[in-house]
């Protein structure tokens, strides 16, 4: 979740470092630093704690320059946030490594280390592997062989960028577990975490594979596999542009993000309906048998994921009549596990690198599950990499932590994968054309209501000195209400619960009273009058209601009931509806709360540790 930016060139590069930090604020940081190897082959360095404006001050105070660099972003796992903890990491003023990922095995090597003499000025396990390099190199390895054998005895996650002061204009780059990608530019050469840090200087890419190491030049790129022999990837040009990472004329990412998802949902489906009916073939070749064949589904995710997979459970097992289990991928790792025969097992993740789902799918792999499917918004990520199938959510670039375009173009993406789904399983032509039409209408429905921002803006002033809320809903709505309540207490620091409102007389309504709202979702549905019933139950005790519902089922309005109508929607595309009001009251609750609403507290967007 760190950010790597390292660049070889004939011009200097600490403009460039710099520039590819900031463009990786969004994954979630506490310090910064950047070393370049000087004109008289000495390796300086600044390291700050907190932003990389702070490290930006460093530089413009006392400026270095040199044409072979690395930078870093640090999201602190070993250590506390300290500039003594910040990388990059050096070991006697001779290398310097900047490192994403968690070295498992560090206490060991630190501890052989130690009894050679070495010394350590941080708490990290990224210092480990800077000193073990240099104690090679002292032994006459190059810095490529020096690489190759320290990260032999290295057992985690890594990503590794490497220099010394002996081998000026050579960058060693390694990858383990942990996304690493080449840019290649004439006469010079780049290394990151993520395209969007090199975007100013380059669109041409290589993604470097589990177990590359790359010999980085001016001049050229040689790669040598996990097993040690040299390989060619392929080198890829990158649809975005230096300017999709921007905030254009919004506040916040967030905001900008909110307001982008109904193009972006209408990009997800672009090509995908057809006369009425899901293309199987968006899934990839093999999609229309295996999703045939397919008798259960298993959906793994993280976070916000994690609820775009409990709201497709619900589509699963009512649309294509397929049993569905959806599990947190954390905790899927760490048991033992019964797969029953022609299971699919489904991944969902926005960068494509998280952690635990990565090595969930990478388990699942030897359980005999039928076929994996990943839906991701990064086309060149991990998961899409391993994956049997792949539908892409096509959400852009999201650059907020607090996901909202990312989870409403999963929403869709998983609903089309059950449409192709329930279609093998015998859904009716008449029943899958109603929802697609259901589908096409999500943009406009999502313009209608992402325009009740002014009234939304207004109800934010009634959260600002409230310390807890509880969210609502029922049905394929309660995970809706669980995104609502991650929302609020993400970006305000709110504390927010949500329940299905069916299990308020069971323990929550002990919460309630007027210093506590209740927000809650209650679109047109089967189970709308049942919600009133509950509601009900919170007014008899006081309670406070925000209640966002249809206009032809509402309940009244009253002093202690607050409602806010949306546009009628179909009662399956209504999760996606639904979840927009929440996201655009949690980012005006934290706006006015004056957080920092782009980069909370202690998170970070791309989570590529456990």
């Amino acid at each position: 979740m760190c950010g790597i930016v390292a660049a070889v060139a004939e011009r200097e590069v600490s403009p460039i470092l710099l520039e590819g930090l900031r463009r990786l604020e969004y994954r979630g940081y506490d310090s910064a630093g950047l070393a370049v190897l000087d004109a008289d082959a000495r390796l300086q360095r600044h390291r700050a704690v907190g932003k990389v404006e702070a490290l930006a001050t460093a530089q413009s105070r006392q400026p270095i320059y040199g044409s072979l660099g690395i930078a870093h972003t640090r999201w602190a796992t070993h250590g506390a946030p300290t500039e003594a903890n910040a990388h990059p990491h050096m070991a006697s003023d001779d290398v310097a490594i900047v490192h994403n990922g968690i070295i498992e095995n560090h206490e060991a090597l630190r501890g052989e280390l130690t009894a050679a003499g070495y010394p350590f000025a941080s708490e990290t396990d990224t210092e480990v592997v800077v000193v073990a390099i240099h104690d090679r190199l002292a032994a006459g390895d190059d810095l490529l062989s020096a690489v190759k054998a320290v990260t032999a005895r290295l057992e985690g996650a890594f990503a590794l960028g490497v220099i010394s002061r002996h081998e000026p204009g050579r960058l060693i780059a390694a990858r383990r577990g942990s996304p690493l990608v080449v840019g290649i530019g004439i006469g010079e050469h780049f290394i990151a975490s993520d395209v969007a840090a090199l975007l100013p200087v380059t669109r041409d890419f290589v993604y470097l594979e589990e177990g590359d190491i790359a010999d980085i030049r001016r001049d050229r790129l040689q790669i040598l596999d996990a097993q040690g022999g040299a390989v060619e990837r392929p080198v890829k040009t990158s649809s975005l542009t230096a300017d999709a990472a921007e905030r254009g004329g919004y506040r916040h990412f967030m905001a900008k993000e909110i307001h982008e998802q109904s193009r972006a949902v209408a990009e997800t489906l672009e090509g995908r309906i057809s006369d009425g009916h899901v293309l199987p073939q968006a899934l990839g070749p093999q999609a229309a048998e295996l999703l045939g064949a397919a008798r259960r589904v298993q959906i793994v995710a993280c976070g916000t994921s994690y609820h775009a997979g409990l709201v497709a459970r619900y589509w699963f097992e009512s649309i294509a009549g397929l049993p569905c289990e959806v599990e947190v991928a954390s905790e899927y790792r760490y048991r033992p596990h019964v797969v029953p025969p022609d299971t699919l097992f489904l991944t969902l993740s926005q960068s494509g690198e998280t952690a635990d789902t990565l090595a969930a799918l990478r388990e699942a792999k030897g359980l005999g599950y039928k076929a994996t499917l990943a839906i991701c918004n990064v086309p060149e990520s991990s998961l899409v990499r391993e994956s049997d199938l792949v539908m892409m959510t096509r959400a852009g670039p999201e650059i907020g932590v607090a996901s909202t375009k990312a989870f409403t173009t999963q929403l869709t993406a998983l609903l089309l994968t059950v449409l192709a789904a329930a279609r093998s399983k015998g859904l009716a032509g008449s029943e899958e054309a109603t929802l697609v039409g259901a589908l096409r209408q999500l943009p406009r429905q999502i313009d209608a209501v992402v325009g009740l921002e002014p009234r939304i803006e207004g109800l934010a002033e009634q959260f600002v000195d409230k310390h807890h809320s509880l969210f609502l809903g029922r049905g394929s709505q309660y995970p809706i209400a669980m995104e609502g309540a991650l929302k609020l207490k993400e970006i305000s620091y709110i504390h927010a619960e949500a329940y299905p409102a069916g299990e308020l007389k069971h323990g929550p309504l002990a919460l309630v009273d007027a210093d506590m709202p209740v927000i809650t979702v209650a679109p047109n549905d089967d189970l709308v009058e049942k919600l009133k019933s509950n509601l009900q139950e919170v007014q008899a005790r006081g309670g406070r209601l925000l209640v966002f519902a249809d206009e032809a089922s509402a309940p009244a309005a009253t002093a202690d009931c607050q409602v806010m109508t949306l546009p009628a929607v179909h009662e399956v595309t209504a999760p996606l509806l639904y979840t927009i009001p929440l996201q655009l009251l949690a980012y005006h609750v934290a706006v006015l709360k004056g957080t920092d609403v782009d980069q909370p507290r202690n998170l970070a967007k791309s989570v590529t540790v456990e």
